[in-house]
């Protein structure tokens, strides 16, 4: 049952991220554009990330980080590093839009664990244990809804393996929708 689910859920996801994407083109353009406008840098973030069965990826995503901010988790970064456009973005899941392309690649699902970056290894072997490597990771998933984020990794790692043991189509139609409707915050900023 769970080879069938992933199947479907690929398929989905691929269709999806493509007509969204094509969709949602102008407005990445737009915000892109704006996220240029707002601070030096380039509009696009790129950052390796871990996903099926640890292999790594290039995750893109809408910068809304001041360039020159250390690569870490974002609930390890100062909110000052934030720029005031990115707290919008951020707030709007709009910095997210860029990883469609990851979808179509293959590389990430639409609902799944949120991709880690390889220096948290704290959540890397918390997920390893629990197999939650065998699952794609997602642009949002049933942690990230529950408003579990990275800097709590066993938490984090044990919802997370709920759904790498039984991915099922209607619990991904689920969580795409509350996450549309406002669910979940993604990975919290350090206070100062």
């Amino acid at each position: 049952m769970k080879t069938i689910h992933t199947g479907v859920i690929r398929c989905v996801d691929f269709a999806a991220a493509l007509g969204g994407g094509l969709l949602l083109l102008p407005v990445v353009v737009v915000v892109g554009l704006l996220v240029r406008r707002d601070s030096p840098g380039p509009a696009l973030f790129r950052q390796e990330r871990v996903g099926l069965n640890e292999r790594r990826f290039t995750c893109l995503k809408l910068r809304t980080m001041s360039m020159g901010t250390p690569v870490a988790g974002t609930h390890e970064v100062q909110a000052s590093a934030v720029t005031p456009l990115g707290r919008r973005l951020r707030h709007l899941k709009l910095d997210e839009l860029p990883q469609l392309w990851n979808v179509i690649r293959g590389d990430m699902s639409l609902v799944g664990p949120r991709p880690c970056l390889p220096s948290q290894v704290e959540l890397i072997e918390a997920r390893r244990a629990r197999g939650v490597f065998q699952v794609r990771p997602g642009v949002t998933g049933p942690a990230q809804v529950q408003g579990l984020d990275m800097s709590t990794p066993v938490a984090l790692a044990e919802e997370d393996a709920i759904w790498a043991a039984r991915p099922s189509v209607p619990q991904y139609f689920g969580l795409i929708f509350q996450t549309l409707g406002g669910r979940g915050q993604g990975d919290r900023i350090r206070a100062g």
